[in-house]
């Protein structure tokens, strides 16, 4: 009897570049791997996909040190893992209505980044 390789589900609270960048690579690692990943945004990581900021490194506290070793080494922008994630057919990305009712926010049919 064969099962199915098992899923990665990553829950993604806040919105700090490092941390959605985190969770994001987490994402792309199970997708590498021929894994299926769910990826479930909260509050501030909602909020960033958005508000479409998913390509500058904006690390607080400010830290240009860090962003410049990013961008030195070649680090993948948020925006680049979530292609490679929606390229690899194995990833779904979903917001949370609760958090974009409290965020004052809409639903809106069709936003790329986020599938429901």
């Amino acid at each position: 009897m064969s099962t199915s390789p098992s899923k990665v589900a990553v829950f993604l609270h806040s919105g700090d570049y490092d941390r959605v960048h985190q969770g994001l690579s987490i994402a792309a690692a199970a997708v590498a791997s021929g894994r299926r990943a769910e990826i479930y945004l909260f509050w501030w990581a909602l909020e960033r996909f958005l508000q479409d900021r998913l390509d500058e490194p904006d690390f607080q506290p400010p830290r240009e040190d860090v962003a410049d070793r990013f961008e030195l080494r070649r680090m993948p922008t948020l925006r680049s893992l979530l292609e490679h994630l929606r390229e690899s057919g194995l990833c779904t990305v979903q917001g949370c209505t609760g958090s974009l009712a409290a965020l004052g926010g809409e639903p809106v049919a069709g936003k790329q980044a986020i599938d429901g």
